[in-house]
């Protein structure tokens, strides 16, 4: 089942612009090796679900997942064939507002080889371009 919010102050929310690039969220904080989005835009939820059933597939119980977006966001729409006016439509699915930079998922304990093919393979399944990043050494 997608990720969506227990409980929300508002249902419907405005759509809003993703502009420039992200400054939090930005690095691998968690795991080794992440995906981070090259392009903003809005990340449903089902498109998260299936880069977690991607990635899962592929580790078998190896090395674990981090998925580092949650679906705040919902979408809505108007059935089609309606006449204009008759108000907005209703919640039709949720979303992750994306920025340029952000880290959607991380994977760790395991060789880099492995995790450069984990990651390729949710990035296929993501809407926008991706690439793969690693861990910052502590300075």
């Amino acid at each position: 089942m997608p990720l969506m919010p227990k409980r929300v102050k508002f249902r419907k929310s405005q759509r809003g612009k993703v502009r420039g690039k992200a400054t939090r969220g930005n690095f691998v904080s968690f795991g080794e090796f992440g995906l981070q989005s090259l392009e903003g835009g809005w990340l449903s939820a089902e498109a998260i679900e299936a880069g977690r059933v991607t990635a899962t597939h592929f580790l078998r119980g190896e090395g674990r997942l981090y998925i580092r977006v949650f679906p705040h966001k919902s979408v809505t729409a108007i059935p089609a064939e309606t006449r204009m006016g008759k108000g907005k439509g209703e919640p039709e699915y949720w979303a992750a507002v994306v920025k340029a930079g952000m880290v959607l998922f991380e994977v760790g304990g395991m060789p880099e080889a492995a995790a450069r093919d984990c990651l390729a393979r949710v990035a296929y399944k993501m809407p926008f371009r991706c690439r793969l990043v690693s861990r910052r050494p502590n300075i």
